[in-house]
């Protein structure tokens, strides 16, 4: 291992259960990257585990002053995720640093920190066991591991307000804080280019993006935006196949000429495909503090979402929401034709972000955590919300 000098006085962090660094994959790797950078910024010996290419291959690294243990799964399925988070947390535990966990799929492996007295901060996502996509069996193993991690965890990170109302019925309210996850944001508008290579005008489209699976509403959203003309194209993200998915093909049915599928596109040109757009539909129903909604925010996007606890948190007065297809046609209708009220809608979605979603706020909170855990003083004034 990398080894710090025997003089090094910073305190120690490992980041575990993510792919690594840097974020490639999704909402937990971001995080873990940002997180990681800010401790780093903050003094911190910061220590992430990566999975890389071959089986059984093992090296170090450093990255933007982050050390990197790559631990060689090539399988990225749940199985072979599984078997990279129990060589982290094999190779974790030969040091009595402080634990960092992104998730709780394997959170019964956590009993390594617990039996070897190792502090052990775990994140725990949304209900993710309820999401009926996974399958009765993996849903079993996810619910069997929440209660694990929730168990082994010396703190539990929740995403959302709601998500820590439900770990109340698995761990005392003294355990819990409520983190989010944040965005970036740009300083100066981003360039046209990567919009008008689509074909698109920027400021005269909207953009969906999410997987395209029933519990994000695309279909209720595309029959919506499909009822009518509405002279702006929908512009749909990601990867639709309608020769062997069901749902895909249902979607593609409902569409009218308007709704603009463009395939799966990754980087910064989706950053700026939000910026340059008129508003943002986001169907999600279930699961905490989604990123795909916060970096809506932070793109200052009005908001078409769907009505839940979870999305009326975090888009507030930034969003109009709707419960199906029927009300949802409605507000696209009063919100196409009110340049005002997507105008406020804009400021509010900045507001909101400013005052919750930027990395530095986030980080700072998962900060505080940790350093309960180090003895230390903070190295800045940031608060949790335990």
């Amino acid at each position: 291992m990398l080894e710090a000098s025997k003089s090094d006085a910073r305190p120690v962090v490992r980041i575990l259960g993510t792919h690594g660094v840097p974020g490639a994959y999704g909402g937990f790797e971001t995080a873990a990257e940002h997180v990681a950078k800010y401790l780093v910024k903050q003094g911190w010996r910061v220590i992430v585990y990566c999975q890389t290419g071959k089986d059984g291959t093992y090296s170090e690294d450093t990255w933007e002053g982050i050390e990197r243990v790559n631990i060689g799964v090539e399988s990225k399925n749940w199985l072979g995720t599984a078997k990279f988070d129990w060589l982290s947390i094999n190779h974790a535990c030969k040091y009595r640093d402080l634990c960092l966990t992104f998730g709780y799929n394997t959170g019964v492996f956590n009993f390594m920190q617990r039996l070897k007295g190792i502090p052990n901060v775990i994140n725990m996502d949304g209900i993710e066991w309820s999401r009926k996509r996974w399958g009765v069996l993996r849903q079993a193993i996810l619910y069997v591991n929440e209660r694990f991690a929730a168990l082994f965890g010396d703190h539990l990170i929740a995403d959302h307000p709601e998500i820590h109302k439900y770990l109340l019925t698995r761990a005392p309210a003294r355990k819990i804080t409520t983190a989010t996850y944040g965005a970036e944001t740009f300083v100066v508008a981003p360039p046209t280019k990567p919009v008008t290579d689509l074909g698109l005008t920027p400021g005269e489209y909207f953009t969906l993006i999410a997987r395209p699976i029933p519990e994000n509403s695309i279909l209720e959203i595309v029959q919506a935006y499909s009822e009518k003309p509405r002279g702006r194209p929908l512009v749909i993200l990601g990867n639709y196949d309608e020769a062997t998915d069901p749902y895909h093909a249902a979607i593609k049915a409902a569409a009218s000429p308007e709704v603009k599928f463009v395939g799966a596109i990754y980087g910064e040109t989706v950053g700026i495909l939000r910026y340059h757009g008129i508003g943002y539909f986001h169907g999600h129903t279930v699961g905490g503090t989604n990123p795909s909604l916060v970096e809506a925010l932070a793109a200052g996007n009005p908001v078409f979402a769907h009505d839940n606890p979870y999305n009326r948190w975090v888009a507030q007065d930034a969003a109009v929401f709707f419960k199906g297809k029927e009300d949802l046609s409605q507000l696209i209708e009063e919100v196409l034709q009110s340049s005002s009220r997507r105008r406020a809608m804009h400021l509010a979605a900045v507001r909101r972000y400013n005052e919750e979603f930027t990395w530095d706020h986030v980080a700072g909170v998962y900060e505080t955590i940790l350093r309960r855990f180090t003895g230390g003083p903070l190295s800045n004034t940031t608060h949790g919300k335990s």
